[in-house]
């Protein structure tokens, strides 16, 4: 396993790590958390991310009690989570300090610990002005004035962002957050959604075709919550298809290809995982056949499928639009 600084904060995390999104509880129950856990360990993981709102405090729940019952040592472990929603009343979601207090609180009673490494405010809130730790989907500019008023008011600023990274979704690491990396007190991330929900995986493209998409039972777009997914990112998932070739010429699998290209990112201190631990713990073996060239190749490859498919989309509503118009001039 490879270990980096996250951000100029002095810890260090597993390149790769493990989150319970939509996992435990939704896929994995405690027996299973456990074996996925353990595999982890038995990687060499130490981070593992988790948030109130998973599963709606179970994901914590389950995660503590396999901690415990594995018998892992706590000062091995990097231990985050979020607060933000944390139930239906009126105080239990947002950043006011008695929810980040009581919901940290909570927290860790759930996770059966008496402290957590990370804590992530998991987005902003517009009605609540407050002293930061870390940030989960902020803008530059809410990063920015958490900065300021840390600064004047003598609080621990913000150090970490947990924001999406994938080869779909590049702007906020790779643009938006450039001023941020290099100045005080820098930011480390812990990105989310390696894989795009799946779709770099490639389970889901039917042979590259948009209309051939589908979705194989206990995938993560099986879910109700992620169904639509399937039509809405039918673009991303036929462009997937495209990564295959270049992942067999690797002898690696497209899941592996996809991680180990987020890894060639050195802002990235750690890729959140989850589901097939031990295909996921490969990607390091393929972080170092990614030359320049062929990360260029996966990116051109990507680009070429999103563009003619912007093009097959455009010439399909413009011939919608005439079939349209020529009815009403009939």
């Amino acid at each position: 396993m490879e270990y980096r600084r996250l951000g100029k904060t002095g810890l260090k995390v597993s390149a790769l790590s493990y989150g319970a999104w939509t996992t435990f509880k939704t896929q994995a129950d405690l027996e299973k958390a456990k074996e996925l856990i353990q595999a982890c360990v038995d990687a060499g993981v130490n981070f593992f991310d988790n948030a109130e709102v998973y599963a709606n405090g179970e994901a914590e729940v389950i995660m503590g009690q396999a901690i415990k019952d594995l018998g892992l040592r706590r000062s091995d472990l990097v231990l985050s989570t979020k607060v933000f929603w944390g139930g239906p009343g009126p105080n239990d979601r947002g950043l006011s300090r008695k929810h980040v207090i009581e919901g940290t609180q909570a927290a860790l009673a759930r996770l059966q610990t008496r402290y957590v490494d990370l804590l992530f405010c998991h987005r902003p809130d517009p009605d609540t002005p407050m002293e930061y730790r870390g940030t989960s989907e902020w803008s530059p500019g809410q990063i920015e004035q958490a900065l300021g008023i840390a600064a004047h008011l003598n609080l621990q600023p913000p150090v970490m962002e947990q924001p999406e990274y994938n080869l779909f979704e590049r702007k906020k690491v790779e643009s938006d957050y450039a001023a941020l990396y290099d100045s005080w007190p820098g930011l480390g991330l812990t990105v989310w959604s390696p894989l795009a929900s799946g779709i770099l995986t490639c389970k889901y493209g039917g042979g590259g075709t948009a209309a051939a998409a589908a979705a194989p039972a206990g995938s993560r777009l099986a879910l109700e919550e992620h169904k639509a997914k399937l039509a809405t990112r039918a673009h991303h998932i036929a462009a997937a298809e495209r990564l295959k070739p270049i992942a067999e010429e690797l002898g690696c699998t497209p899941a592996q290809l996809a991680l180990a290209w987020t890894l060639t990112n050195p802002r990235v201190s750690s890729a959140i995982t989850g589901g097939r631990v031990r295909e996921n713990m490969g990607a390091l073996a393929v972080l170092p056949k990614l030359t320049p060239e062929v990360v260029k190749r996966m990116e051109r490859a990507l680009a070429d499928a999103l563009a003619a498919a912007a093009e097959a989309e455009t010439a399909a509503k413009s011939e919608a639009e005439a079939v349209a118009e020529a009815e009403v001039q009939k």
